[in-house]
């Protein structure tokens, strides 16, 4: 029964949130006309319900799951840096928000994932002047909202960062006119911008409630500012071992330094240990910005095996300390890889110890760099276990396959 009325109030908030928002699109005037609007206005509301009878109920009280179905692989696509609501004032700004939400329905349609991971730095909250940033946020949700597909997040750099006063409003231009308030998006006076931070926990908020289809979690209270650090099984439709876990930690960045804290480390030691003691479940982990390990595997110029990867046009820009993460891992047998984002300039994996060190694919038009648009797909297997990994591109061309689940 509890399960139950947690689905009635997840679908009364995506109706009030989904409803505004599509109200948002209308009046920016970005593409939803005609039948297709009023489709979606009548039955949007639906979408909680509708999508919840295609997924797997868990034992009570653990809620909504995620489970491999008997025979078929369980495919995840890694969207990573899509950056929107950068240049929000400028007419560039949501161009480039179109092109991401493009590149996110193609590479949907085309991979039909079971699972979405948003891997940091969905929005530019340096560049939002709007006093809810969640708005962009809802922005990036939309295509898999409309596709019924789960989610989870996890937080980058920018997503929660103090807005970034350009230096050239205080030039002869000025301030250009603002379309900033939540309610009014004709204001052109600036009267509804609050130029403050729309915070971690209030965008998780939105994330968490906006859909019974968000996986994503506050995380531990102790861990904050740290947010989105949270573990995910992937089950087994005829076991009750779990087929894969999947850890997401909060790498930092934006209101707090970029680093995985101590604190993280000793809550990642014992909860896998509680949940995984003898390491007999595969393991997989995500963040946003890379570790210093990284550096020690990057290839030095020309992508070469063991590596596989098409882009290495930068260096890696890790975080700002160590506190034992990677040691961690390393004394886990489970551990299969670890997936980054930060760098859009690389798309490699390399090995590492006796795992992997990987990057998504840059997914967003926001952003720096001009390298086509992608996502990182993962696709896991039970019987055996094996993790498999290609990148997709916005234009439908795949390569780097690879097997990560092999031994190193």
């Amino acid at each position: 029964m509890g399960l139950f009325f947690r689905l009635i109030f997840l679908t009364f908030l995506h109706a009030r949130n989904s409803l505004y928002y599509l109200k948002m699109k209308k009046i920016k005037g970005i593409i939803m006309e005609g039948k297709k609007w009023n489709l979606c206005k009548k039955f949007c509301f639906l979408l909680p319900l509708i999508c919840f009878a295609g997924l797997v109920v868990a034992k009570q009280g653990t809620g909504i799951n995620l489970q491999v179905k008997k025979g078929l692989p369980f495919k995840i696509a890694l969207f990573a840096d899509l950056h929107f609501g950068e240049d929000a004032w400028t007419s560039w700004g949501p161009l480039q928000d179109d092109h991401s939400t493009e590149v996110m329905s193609f590479i949907l349609d085309q991979e039909k994932p079971d699972l979405v991971i948003y891997l940091g730095d969905i929005i530019t909250a340096d560049n939002i002047a709007v006093a809810n940033a969640s708005l962009y946020w809802a922005q990036a949700l939309s295509p898999i909202k409309q596709r019924c597909i789960p989610w989870a997040s996890t937080f980058g750099n920018h997503d929660d960062a103090s807005f970034v006063w350009p230096p050239e409003w205080f030039s002869d231009s000025g301030i250009p006119p603002l379309k900033c308030s939540s309610v009014n998006l004709s204001a052109s006076e600036g009267a509804n911008c609050s130029f403050m931070d729309t915070t971690r926990l209030q965008l998780m908020d939105h994330d968490i409630t906006s859909s019974a289809l968000s996986f994503s979690e506050s995380g531990p209270r102790a861990l904050w500012p740290s947010v989105s650090n949270y573990i995910l099984d992937i089950s087994s439709e005829d076991s009750e071992t779990p087929v894969a876990y999947l850890y997401f930690l909060d790498s930092g960045g934006g209101s707090y330094p970029e680093v995985i804290s101590t604190a993280q480390v000793k809550w990642f030691n014992s909860t896998s240990q509680k949940i995984n003691p003898d390491s007999r479940v595969p393991e997989i982990v995500f963040w946003h910005i890379p570790s210093k390990a990284y550096n020690t595997v990057a290839p030095s110029d020309a992508i070469k095996k063991p590596c596989v990867g098409s882009i290495n046009k930068e260096n890696v820009a890790p975080q700002e300390a160590e506190y034992g993460i990677m040691k961690a891992l390393e004394a886990r047998p489970s551990v299969q890889a670890v997936f980054v984002g930060h760098n859009h300039g690389l798309d490699w994996c390399c090995p590492y110890k006796t795992f992997w060190l990987c990057f998504a694919r840059h997914s967003g038009y926001g952003g720096y760099g001009d390298w086509p648009r992608g996502a990182r797909i993962l696709e896991i297997t039970e019987k055996p276990f094996t993790l498999k990994s290609w990148i997709m591109m916005e234009n439908g061309d795949v390569h780097s396959h690879i097997h990560l689940s092999h031994a190193i």
